[in-house]
């Protein structure tokens, strides 16, 4: 893909995209009725590949990888009750992952996962990477611990609340102005008031006010 919004330098653009992530979001806000003539549920599918291609007409990247979980990784040895508390997959959303899987590769857009890690892992590593390599990178995610990633050169994507087409972007002030503090921050933040979603526990009596003040 050629990519159209060049920066003053000339960079291109990597998109990085969080499969999982997009598809969580894509199966749980989109109607489970929305499947097949045989009856193959879609909603997953339809939402992924909706958002999906809404990014890649609005950033026009000229390099794109969409990068999944592989299951259980090093943070559950550190942590044994690391995201203990989530239900295993539901099995409408576990068939349509193939399928996700297919457009992409009907888009030419290449998967990457690495046993032991997550989607994150590898997104946080490979922006890392490409900008250090003179790279402009947008993240794709709907997970909001990717915004301590956001710099100079690297722009993070969060879909909508309210409807699933629509999207926020994140540069560094955008984060600085939702959180009060810069994004290299944010690790410090969720280890004060921890990450209910990851069954991270915090400390004790310190909510997310206590917390900004604290950094501030």
């Amino acid at each position: 893909m050629q990519g159209a919004d060049r920066n003053e330098g000339g960079r291109r653009t990597l998109m990085l995209v969080d499969g999982h992530g997009l598809a969580y979001r894509a199966f749980h806000a989109l109607p489970d009725t929305l499947a097949t003539s045989a009856g193959e549920p879609t909603n997953a599918v339809f939402g992924f590949t909706a958002m999906l291609l809404e990014v890649l007409r609005a950033f026009q990247p000229d390099y794109a990888v969409v990068c999944f979980d592989s299951g259980r990784t090093f943070r559950h040895d550190v942590y044994a009750e690391y995201k203990a508390h989530r239900p295993e997959m539901a099995d409408d959303l576990r068939q349509q992952m193939e399928r996700i899987r297919q457009v992409l590769d009907a888009l030419q857009i290449p998967i990457l996962e690495k046993e032991g890690y997550e989607a994150d892992d590898l997104i946080g590593s490979l922006a890392a990477f490409a900008h250090r390599g003179g790279l402009d990178v947008v993240i794709v995610t709907g997970d909001n611990d990717l915004l301590q990633l956001a710099r100079d050169g690297v722009r993070i994507v969060l879909p909508g609340r309210q409807r699933f087409g629509e999207f926020r972007v994140f540069d560094r002030d955008a984060v600085i102005e939702r959180y009060g503090f810069e994004p290299e921050r944010i690790p410090e933040f969720k280890a004060l008031v921890g990450d209910t979603s990851d069954n991270i526990p915090g400390v004790p009596g310190i909510g997310e006010k206590t917390a900004t003040r604290l950094i501030q």
